[in-house]
């Protein structure tokens, strides 16, 4: 009898140890039959629930957090870069018409840059002040990588279109045959041999074509013909007028257009136009946007 009890023990034993391995090894669905089995043994306390459950809650955090983390980095990035830029040149710019002249421009390079890699493929932006007169020197080249002044302050033209001849520009516009300066930001494109007029004589010079990237502001740049170029009527001391295009002394073009062309950008600047100052999607709009998009991303 003691050798039968024995025997009968001994397979119980084995027995337990081969369903023991075979829960260990077996199907996927065998740890959560563990869990239900435990769920049961405490009385319900919901530890397969927590089993299933957990993961997914994760993945979704994760999902909707990633997003907003990566745009909230880069625009900390281009925050860094403006304020580096600031800290840089502001210093080496004689004048400005307004505190944030050069915040709007450097906001509208670095913001148009980061979106748009291949478009700016060199680091020089031609910068001009309209909110100062054509009597005072009011363009600027920066090297945006050295942040270095190129050349600057020099006089710069501004439209028939936009205002008094010796003054300060007071009226922009995109519109064909305006013959006014158009403000906000363009993208520097080809170079080519530029002929004009004035007091009834042909000149010429190089010019520089412009892709208008500031929306209703100044996308009519190409088909206005508005360019950089240089012209007889720019002086050290005086800029006359042009057709819409931010002319520089012929020798100066000359000279700055090759580095500027293909690759560079311009910013025109003026406080005056209340519109185009709180409008244009790069200079003033891309904080707002950033912001805006980090904040759906978040919800």
């Amino acid at each position: 009898m003691r050798l039968k009890l024995q025997n009968l023990t001994m397979g119980t034993a084995a027995l337990s140890l081969g369903l023991g391995i075979a829960l260990s090894h077996g199907s996927p669905g065998s740890a959560l039959d563990r869990a239900r089995h435990a769920d049961a043994d405490a009385g319900g306390a919901s530890v397969a629930s927590a089993f299933t459950n957990a993961p997914a809650r994760l993945d979704v955090s994760a999902v909707r957090s990633a997003p907003a983390t990566a745009a909230t980095a880069a625009a900390n990035v281009r925050a860094a870069k403006v304020q580096g830029a600031l800290h840089a040149l502001v210093n080496l710019v004689s004048k400005q018409s307004h505190p944030d002249a050069l915040k709007y421009a450097f906001q509208a390079y670095y913001g148009f840059k980061a979106a748009h890699p291949e478009q700016v493929r060199k680091p020089y932006l031609y910068f001009v002040d309209y909110g100062l007169d054509s009597h005072t020197p009011r363009g600027y080249v920066f090297d945006m990588d050295a942040l270095k002044v190129v050349d600057g302050p020099f006089t710069v033209a501004h439209g028939r279109g936009s205002g008094a001849k010796d003054g300060v520009p007071t009226k922009f516009s995109n519109v064909q045959d305006s013959n006014a300066s158009s403000l906000g930001l363009f993208v520097a494109q080809e170079t080519y041999a530029f002929t004009g007029h004035t007091g009834g004589r042909a000149y010429h010079s190089m010019g520089m074509r412009m892709n208008g990237v500031s929306g209703r502001f100044n996308d009519a740049a190409r088909p206005r013909k508005v360019v950089v170029h240089g012209a007889p009527y720019v002086t050290p001391g005086k800029a006359g007028r042009s057709e819409g295009c931010p002319a520089m002394e012929t020798a100066r073009a000359d000279k700055l257009i090759p580095k500027i062309g293909n690759g560079g950008m311009v910013f025109l600047f003026s406080p005056l136009d209340k519109q185009w100052l709180s409008g244009d999607p790069w200079a003033a709009g891309a904080d707002a946007a950033s912001a805006a998009a980090i904040g759906s991303l978040a919800e």
